[in-house]
């Protein structure tokens, strides 16, 4: 339909199929962040292209600050793309932004935004949140007076009787909350391996912070800004220690932010770690949404070294996304 807005990740996009004798077109609600947006489109002498939410007690009481970028493309052999200024405004009405292109466009093309950053606007005078990422999960005074205690068994190494010799250092921690988050660690303490006999573990692949950032994460201490800063050291980590629940937190943060700069690469990790829905995801954004055009170079190089099978699944993608209507 004319009318919808697929999403991935931070992206939206509108596929226009006639736009010639029409004057006016608004899209069907999209849902981005906490919010339903609505994308319309308006031909005078201009070309004029409005972004705002859905009207909704959500929208009323925690209005959007969004920051982004509008891109519109044509279809077909020339694709001509018209990219706007990144814009950052708070956003109620329809009235609050609009974005005029001199020029107009008969048949198909693109409407592409992208948010590259969701707040929300405090009604008070205060400073706006982001939602991205997002530290705000409730516990209970109990589970936080728990995870105190784990802290301090951490970071001030609390009747500690395992070393970590990491790429760089070493850490201290504890057999019992190594075996019971890995079946990897499990087995290394069971049985008369070198591990037991020396309490010593050798995790030379990491760094010091990402062994932490591991370790936090077994605590159940680890920050949100240190989950992302590691997430790549943590997903081998998860892989090589058979940690299932972080591995599935890595994959669906790398989906989160999928952009033209870091789509091959994880597309790459997808691959090596058999992480279907991360795959998914980025074939959908090289395919689906076109953003492969954005980075041929980037991509003739990947080809050059890419897995015989994952080139092989790239192109089935490509036969999928681009099949006759």
């Amino acid at each position: 339909m004319d009318s919808k807005v697929e999403t991935i990740s931070r992206l939206a996009q509108w596929r226009i199929d006639t736009f010639g004798p029409s004057t006016y077109k608004r899209s069907d609600p999209f849902k981005i962040g906490i919010w339903n947006w609505i994308l319309s489109i308006e031909k005078n002498r201009y070309m004029y292209i409005r972004l705002f939410p859905e009207l909704s007690r959500v929208s009323k009481e925690q209005p959007p600050v969004a920051r982004f970028v509008l891109r519109v493309t044509t279809t077909g052999t020339n694709r001509k793309p018209y990219i706007s200024p990144i814009h950052e405004r708070l956003l109620r009405t329809s009235d609050d932004f609009v974005w005029p292109i001199d020029t107009t466009f008969q048949g198909r093309f693109v409407i592409d935004v992208e948010f590259l950053d969701l707040k929300i606007c405090s009604l008070n005078d205060g400073e706006a949140n982001p939602i991205w990422p997002s530290d705000c999960v409730m516990q209970s005074l109990a589970m936080q007076s728990t995870l105190r205690c784990l802290s301090r068994m951490l970071f001030e190494g609390i009747d500690a009787d395992v070393i970590i010799n990491t790429a760089d250092g070493t850490v201290r921690s504890h057999k019992a909350i190594l075996s019971a988050s890995s079946p990897v660690f499990h087995r290394m303490f069971l049985h008369n391996l070198k591990e037991k006999e020396s309490s010593t573990i050798d995790i030379e692949d990491m760094s010091t912070d990402s062994c932490t950032a591991l370790l936090s994460y077994l605590y159940g201490t680890i920050k949100q800004e240190d989950f992302w800063k590691h997430r790549l050291a943590l997903l081998g980590a998860a892989n090589k220690y058979d940690i299932a629940d972080l591995k599935d937190a890595c994959e669906e943060s790398l989906l989160e932010d999928i952009n033209t700069g870091n789509v091959l690469e994880r597309l790459q990790e997808a691959w090596l770690y058999q992480l279907n829905k991360l795959k998914k995801g980025c074939l959908m954004y090289l395919f689906d949404f076109g953003k492969i055009y954005d980075i041929k170079d980037e991509t003739s190089n990947f080809f050059r070294q890419a897995d015989r099978e994952l080139m092989v699944e790239m192109f089935q993608e490509v036969l999928t996304a681009w099949k006759p209507a």
